[in-house]
């Protein structure tokens, strides 16, 4: 994707409509079901950005560790990849794929904690203790943090799928509406806070699964 259509999706929407950073803010709380959409038309050049819980296109937010797992997520990483099929253009504006880029981000920080034991090991030897006392106390210690890490894990771990989009038009002026189709590709997601801007403004709105069009005058 260009710098300018980037542009159009970011610094064009902030300015035109502030009011959104409040709803970006809402967004953050990362509630399945609930996504974001940007849209900017610039002549017949139609930009979209799309960020959405990772539960929404995979059904899931833990690390796809199993054979299945990988299955799902490459199956919904191919739909991400295929714009005109989640967003319904009319034909007649002879709309085409310039460019796609899709993403998934991980914001597990579980990690964090790996080194712990390590230190507590070098203190116990140097206060003279028993190392089979202490090895067992250690191991114990490491099954406990373990067993809460994973199930904390499984319980926090959240991810999200971002997705920016560029399409060139033979006459995007065409294109008075998008219908949201993603909604049928994906039964999860429920609904997106759409931003767009147009040559006419810029607004919000809000579409879900029982209002998928978009209207952009």
């Amino acid at each position: 994707m260009t710098l300018k259509t980037t542009l159009l999706c970011t610094t064009l929407i902030g300015a035109a409509l502030p009011a959104l950073a409040e709803e970006k803010r809402a967004l953050d709380a990362h509630e399945h079901g609930h996504g974001a959409l940007n849209i900017a038309v610039d002549g017949n050049t139609i930009a979209l950005e799309l960020d959405v819980p990772g539960f929404d296109i995979v059904g899931f937010e833990h690390a796809a560790t199993t054979d299945a797992d990988k299955a799902t997520l490459q199956k919904g990483m191919a739909q991400l990849k295929d714009p005109l099929s989640l967003f319904a253009l009319p034909t007649a504006a002879g709309c085409e794929v310039a460019s796609v880029e899709v993403a998934l981000h991980d914001g597990d920080e579980h990690e964090e904690h790996d080194d712990h034991d390590h230190d507590h090991d070098d203190h116990a030897k140097t206060d003279g203790h028993d190392d089979h006392d202490h090895d067992d106390h250690a191991h114990e210690k490491e099954d406990h943090d373990g067993h809460e890490h994973d199930a904390h894990a499984d319980e926090d771990a959240h991810s999200e799928f971002h997705a920016h989009y560029s399409l060139s038009c033979a006459d995007a002026s065409k294109v008075s509406a998008i219908t949201l189709a993603y909604f049928n590709v994906f039964p999860n997601a429920e609904e997106l806070e759409v931003q767009v801007v147009t040559e006419a403004g810029a607004r919000a709105v809000e579409a879900s699964r029982d209002a998928p069009d978009v209207e952009l005058n």
